[in-house]
C-alpha cells in the first residue's frame, strides 16, 4: 500500500514538473512571436513610407521628362524660326540693288529679320531664347535623371522590405528564428536603400 502511494506521488510530481516545463516553453515561444510581430509591423510601416517615396519620385520623373521634351520642342521651333529669318535676310541681301528709297526699305527689312533671328537665339528677358531654352531643358533633364535614380533606390528598398516581411512571417509559422534574423537583416538593407533614395540617390551610380 505504501509503495502504491509512493508511486502515485512520484507520478504527480513528474506531471507537475512537466507542466511547468511546457508552460515555460510556451511562454518563451510566445515572447519570440511577439517580438517577430513587432518586427513585421515596423517593416510594414517602413515599406509604406518607401512606397510613398517611390510614387513621389515616379511622378516627379514623369513631370520633368515631359517638361524637358516640351522645352526641346520649343527649342527646335525657335531654331526653325531663326533659320527662316536669317535665310530671308540673306536672300534679300544678294538681290540686285534697287533705287535708294527702295533699297533703304529693303535694308530696314533685312535688319528687322536679323534682329528677330538674334532675339530667337538669345532672349534673357523672357527666358525663351534658344540659349535659355536649352539651359532650362538640360536642368529639367538633370532633375528627371535624379528622380529616376531616387525611384530605383526606393524600389530596391521596397523589395528588401517585402522579402523581410515574408521571412519574418515564415518564422512565426515555422518557429525557425533564423528566418526572423535574416528578415531583420533584409530590413536593414531596405532602410539603407530608402535612405539613399531620400538623401544620396546617385551614390551607387558613381
Amino acid at each position: 500500500m505504501e509503495a502504491l502511494e509512493r508511486h502515485e506521488r512520484q507520478e504527480m510530481a513528474h506531471h507537475h514538473g512537466q507542466g511547468k516545463k511546457d508552460h515555460a516553453e510556451e511562454h518563451h515561444g510566445g515572447g519570440h512571436t511577439k517580438r517577430i510581430a513587432v518586427l513585421i509591423m515596423v517593416l510594414a510601416a517602413l515599406l509604406a513610407l518607401c512606397e510613398v517615396g517611390a510614387k513621389s519620385s515616379q511622378n516627379a520623373y514623369l513631370a520633368k521628362h515631359i517638361e524637358a521634351s516640351n522645352l526641346w520642342a520649343f527649342f527646335q521651333a525657335k531654331t526653325i524660326r531663326m533659320t527662316v529669318m536669317r535665310t530671308a535676310a540673306e536672300d534679300m541681301e544678294v538681290r540686285p540693288k534697287e533705287s535708294a528709297e527702295l533699297q533703304a526699305a529693303i535694308d530696314r527689312k533685312i535688319k528687322k529679320f536679323l534682329d528677330t533671328a538674334i532675339r530667337y537665339d538669345d532672349e534673357p528677358e523672357t527666358g525663351e531664347g534658344r540659349k535659355q531654352l536649352a539651359a532650362r531643358a538640360k536642368a529639367a533633364e538633370e532633375a528627371r535623371d535624379l528622380s529616376h535614380a531616387k525611384l530605383h533606390m526606393f524600389e530596391y528598398g521596397s523589395a528588401a522590405y517585402q522579402l523581410a516581411i515574408v521571412l519574418a512571417s515564415a518564422a512565426v509559422i515555422t518557429g525557425i528564428m533564423a528566418l526572423a534574423w535574416v528578415g531583420g537583416v533584409l530590413g536593414g538593407v531596405g532602410a539603407i536603400f530608402a535612405a539613399l533614395g531620400a538623401f544620396a540617390p546617385t551614390f551607387l551610380h558613381l
